[in-house]
């Protein structure tokens, strides 16, 4: 059986990529991501992580953009790749993500520990 950071690996492979409009935030709001993820991403101290919940933004989110995009969870990676998670500027990959990878996805969501970035 494949370890949850092999499964994160193997999904980070396959998720399609493309090209956002360039300073748009619009996806970076407060979200969950596994623990294993968590662990990856720099420590943000309590009012980092509450200033951004206050602004609906995410603390990892800094004035050029993502500050950990090489690491950033699967849920960020998904943003413009499905119609359930679509850009709000219609960006997106030239072939969306495979419809049963998503479900493989989601599936990984509700059996991993999610914690708020």
């Amino acid at each position: 059986m494949a370890s949850n950071d092999q499964k994160i690996q193997f999904f980070r492979r396959r998720i399609p990529a493309f090209e956002c409009v360039p300073g748009c935030h619009d996806c970076c709001g407060p979200v969950t991501t596994s623990s294993e993820e968590m662990s990856r991403l720099p420590v943000k101290s309590a009012a980092e992580h509450e200033t951004a919940l206050a602004e609906l933004s995410c603390p990892h989110l800094g004035g050029q953009g993502c500050q950990v995009y090489a690491e950033r969870p699967l849920i960020c990676r998904l943003f413009g790749t499905t119609p359930r998670l679509a850009c709000p500027r219609g960006r997106r990959p030239t072939v969306m993500i495979d419809p049963d990878l998503e479900r493989r996805i989601q599936r990984f969501f509700t059996t991993t520990r999610q914690v708020l970035v």
